[in-house]
């Protein structure tokens, strides 16, 4: 994942142009774990943890740390994850990063790595992190080194509202394509918007894209597309005609183009207020469901993305990834330290009961009681391919491309296959 050839001076160049007019902030790299007069490290700690409970708990965990290492002190900032993904460019171009750094890992933490500014995690991590899930590292695995230690695992999948089906009509969630769009004219029939989205922000209209071509192409055409720098195949046109084709529904909450993800008229908000029967998202739906409106509780159920028929790709092929720290290199044992602490067991298990996550340690897999969140990690534990986020699988101009495009076709601006062709001449752009 990532273009290994990149040179550090390319990359930040390229950062440098993408974050023009972002001004980083000053507290970051070499200089923010200093000792103080009194011997206490400080350690300075992004995350995008901005909605409750989560921003709650992350913080409590903070000062327990804290406290059990007197002479350390925790710098949280917390950044929406559009505003973390532009001061994250800024900080890349200054060649500066945080201490401790939310990470998807993939294609962003591959040229991040090949430009120098990341810690090699592989020995210093190696007591607690061999503990972990295999399929929740892999993100963070370059060249068999590891550079992040994941904290959440999980995949993109429809969560709907069970009492607007059954008012719809709708027994059964779909299975096919076919049988979903025939879901969501019975929705529109019964005066019900079928699905929320935060079109202002792409990200949650790639994720439709994205499903799409892996069920037509197969989940292992999304990366050999990349690497041969040509998504112009017939499958991944058809993947942008499927998309249309559910676009021309007019599926969509009033005001979506400008509508935000976790705002409190966004689309989490919107399915949480029982305002629209679905959204496409992933594993912490949920929890920004009950943040930003008042959740559905017991109505609220969840299904795998639709087979299309005739494509090559299978409902149990997933589409997803998780969350994951990484250090700035050189980062001071102190940061190290709250890897392992938020890392361990007893810190899993808290992270499950009371944000709900999935868990990345085996030992605290009994945690899990939603049962939607079951739902999430048996599909996981059935999954017989998985595609990271391609916004992160894919060099950042690739995938801010992908975003771009398929936000332009949902839009109306863009066609099938003018997505194809954007995508595969940014490709190319990157050797």
């Amino acid at each position: 994942m990532g273009d290994p050839g990149l040179s550090r001076r390319g990359f930040l160049a390229a950062s440098a142009a993408a974050g023009a007019g972002i001004t980083a902030l000053s507290g970051c790299g070499g200089d923010s774990a200093g000792g103080s007069s009194d011997g206490t490290t400080t350690v300075e700690w992004w995350n995008i943890s901005t909605t409750e409970p989560t921003r709650g708990v992350w913080a409590a965990l903070a000062k327990k740390f804290e406290a059990q290492n007197p002479k350390v002190k925790i710098k949280i900032v917390q950044l929406e994850n559009d505003a973390y993904k532009s001061k994250m460019t800024a900080l890349t171009a200054s060649g500066k990063l945080p201490d401790i750094f939310h990470t998807w890992g993939g294609g962003v933490l591959r040229q991040q790595v090949d430009a120098g500014l990341v810690e090699d995690l592989t020995d210093r991590t190696k007591d607690f992190a061999d503990a972990l899930l295999p399929v929740a590292k892999e993100p963070y695995l370059l060249d068999e080194k590891l550079y992040g230690i994941p904290f959440d695992i999980g995949m993109i999948g429809f969560w709907y509202n069970k009492a607007l089906f059954k008012d719809a009509g709708i027994s059964e969630p779909p299975t096919t394509w076919d049988g979903f769009l025939d879901a969501v004219r019975e929705l529109k029939a019964k005066g019900t918007t079928p699905l929320a989205l935060a079109g202002k922000e792409k990200w949650p209209g790639m994720y439709y894209w994205a499903y799409l071509a892996m069920r037509t192409a197969g989940a292992s055409a999304l990366q050999k597309a990349y690497d041969d720098k040509d998504f112009t195949g017939d499958a991944f046109v058809q993947a942008g005609q499927h998309l249309q084709e559910l676009v021309d529904l007019q599926p969509f909450q009033k005001g979506f183009l400008g509508a935000a993800y976790s705002s409190p008229t966004g689309q989490a908000a919107t399915v949480g207020n029982g305002k629209a029967a679905m959204e496409l998202m992933g594993q912490w739906a949920p929890v920004v469901q009950a943040d930003s409106g008042k959740g559905l509780g017991d109505d609220l159920g969840f299904f795998p993305f639709p087979a299309v028929e005739g494509g090559k790709g299978a409902i149990t092929e997933v589409f997803g990834g998780g969350g994951g720290h990484a250090l700035r290199s050189g980062a001071p044992q102190a940061a190290v330290d709250f890897l392992k602490f938020f890392a361990s067991e007893a810190t899993d298990r808290e992270l499950v009961e009371k944000t709900g996550i999935l868990p990345v340690l085996p030992a605290a897999e009994s945690a899990i009681k939603d049962p939607n969140i079951k739902a999430v990690q048996a599909q996981l534990k059935a999954a017989t391919g998985f595609q990271l986020y391609l916004d992160q699988a894919y060099a950042p101009a690739v995938g801010q491309e992908v975003n771009d495009s398929v936000a332009a076709l949902i839009a109306g601006s863009k066609s099938p296959a003018q997505v194809a062709q954007s995508i595969t001449r940014t490709a190319k752009e990157e050797q």
